[in-house]
């Protein structure tokens, strides 16, 4: 049982190091009040009541790794700007460090403003930019990457496909952590899909997969079938497929032959299923960092996402919360 094994595998974790490396957003929420429409064109009138910044992206994975206790190593772009410094400042505010964070002046930072009423979301504004990094910037990430190579033993990738990890620069990674035996964790979207091949985890889910294979699966048998093409594809070490309310599927090999273990969801309440992705990756990632096997590993993967999709807003994984859940309930 997993209860027998967390509080060990929490303590190896603890301090680790785990380096994310991928796409840094700021999460900002407008929230207020709608009770009026304008004297001046026909539209509502929101009144700002507070504003409240968060980590998205990379930043929450990085966030999560903090609260599970683990050491995460934030390597992206933050712009030099105004929402730039709001997510130093974020950062600083929980005891995360801010030093691999590359400023470039050159473009925004990326900001997804959610305006919000009643608990309404009424309009969502984007700012960020798409074009991908420059050799200049792989350098300077590589060689981050090189100065704490002695200490880590993970990388996570979460690609959200604005730009920082290229084609170019997701083979150096993978290929830095294959000479240093360092294990990569990935987080996939559609565009660099198919370049993520021979990591030890990667995480897509059932859209992701469909979209990337080019067909739907009507039933169970059809949906582990095209995991195992994917598999097959992608040659990873474990597929972690996951599947919300109906749970994850991890597929590895075993004496040449590919096993498929089906874990089933633990949520009691679904709220808001916004970040469940990155605690998931998070959890996983601590608990390999820990020492577990990769089913233990995404077992409390599950439970933990079970925990956050029970809040509303995007919300980290906390340890002692995800200890309590394990204890509780006899995991």
């Amino acid at each position: 049982m997993i209860k027998n094994k967390i509080d060990k595998i929490f303590s190896k974790a603890s301090g680790r190091k785990i380096c994310i490396i991928g796409d840094i957003m700021l999460d900002r929420y407008l929230i207020g009040d709608v009770t009026r429409i304008s004297p001046e064109a026909p539209v509502q009138v929101f009144d700002i009541k507070k504003t409240e910044p968060k980590l998205g992206g990379a930043a929450n994975v990085s966030l999560n790794i903090k609260t599970l206790h683990s050491e995460p190593v934030l390597i992206g772009l933050i712009g030099k700007d105004a929402e730039g410094e709001i997510i130093k400042t974020v950062m600083k505010g929980q005891n995360q460090s801010t030093e691999c964070l590359i400023e470039d002046a050159n473009r925004p930072t990326t900001c997804k403003t959610r305006v919000i009423a009643s608990s309404h979301h009424l309009l969502r504004i984007d700012s960020e930019s798409k074009e991908e990094i420059g050799k200049s910037t792989e350098k300077k990430i590589l060689g981050i990457l090189d100065e704490h190579s002695d200490n880590i033993g993970i990388i996570v990738l979460q690609d959200y496909n604005k730009g920082l990890l290229t084609k170019s620069l997701i083979k150096k990674i993978i290929n830095f952590a294959g000479r240093n035996k360092i294990k990569v964790l990935v987080d996939p979207k559609f565009e660099n899909f198919m370049e993520y091949k021979n990591v030890f985890v990667f995480k897509p889910n059932r859209k992701e997969l469909e979209d990337a294979l080019g067909k739907k699966a009507k039933n169970e048998s059809e949906l582990e079938k095209n995991a195992v093409e994917l598999f097959n594809k992608i040659k990873c070490t474990n597929l972690v497929l996951t599947l919300g309310e109906h749970g994850m599927k991890i597929l590895r090999k075993e004496k040449g032959k590919i096993k498929i273990h089906t874990t089933k969801t633990h949520a009691r309440k679904v709220s808001d299923v916004s970040g469940a992705g990155d605690t998931v990756i998070s959890t996983i990632a601590v608990m390999l960092a820990g020492g577990a096997s990769i089913i233990d590993a995404v077992e409390v993967a599950n439970i933990a996402a079970g925990i956050v999709v029970e809040e509303v807003g995007i919300v980290p994984i906390v340890k002692k919360n995800l200890v309590n859940r394990i204890k509780q309930n006899n995991y």
